[in-house]
């Protein structure tokens, strides 16, 4: 007989591939950065249409009508709350996902920056998505002899859908979080 080493790894060889796996799976979050920063760059593109539609909204001023004002006034809050949403999106992903953000050394900084959980950055996004959408719904109200009725429908329709889907998730979360706490 020949003494051949046994084929089946040692508990401690184990152990350290087990250990090595997880690191890699733990450093993997690292990969979403680059998307955070893609999110950086759409917020430049976001300034850029925000400071065409306020040239826009002031060279045509003086000549456009009270609705015409009010519909470039949505306009640029629409784009302002897209812009909100990319912020929550980057600065709550990149904490809750990739690495803590230090906070210290900013003393302007947003106390919500660095407390926003999975739950709250899902209220958040749903939050702005239905403001969005309700100034999509009140821009079309405003110019109503542009839309036929299908269009008004749907975009009616679509605003109720994100709005009920806003509500059932704050329920969800709020049953769910009274579950955690031993309550009802």
């Amino acid at each position: 007989m020949t003494d051949q080493p046994d084929p089946t790894p040692s508990p401690s060889s184990a152990k350290h591939v087990e250990r090595g796996f997880e690191t890699l799976l733990f450093n993997s979050r690292w990969l979403m950065a680059p998307f955070y920063f893609g999110l950086v760059i759409s917020l430049v593109v976001l300034l850029y249409k925000f400071v065409m539609l306020l040239y826009e909204f002031i060279v045509h001023a003086t000549l456009a009508k009270e609705s015409d004002i009010i519909l470039g006034v949505l306009s640029l809050i629409d784009v302002s709350l897209t812009g909100n949403l990319v912020l929550i999106v980057v600065f709550s992903g990149y904490e809750n996902f990739v690495s803590r953000i230090d906070p210290g050394n900013h003393p302007d900084w947003p106390e919500w920056m660095t407390k926003v959980d999975f739950a709250g950055l899902k209220q958040k996004l749903l939050a702005s998505i239905v403001a969005i959408s309700a100034i999509q719904v009140l821009k079309a109200f405003m110019n109503i002899d542009s839309y036929d009725q299908t269009k008004l429908t749907w975009l009616v329709g679509i605003h109720l859908v994100f709005v009920v889907s806003t509500l059932i998730m704050a329920l969800s979360d709020r049953w769910g979080h009274s579950d955690d706490k031993g309550g009802h």
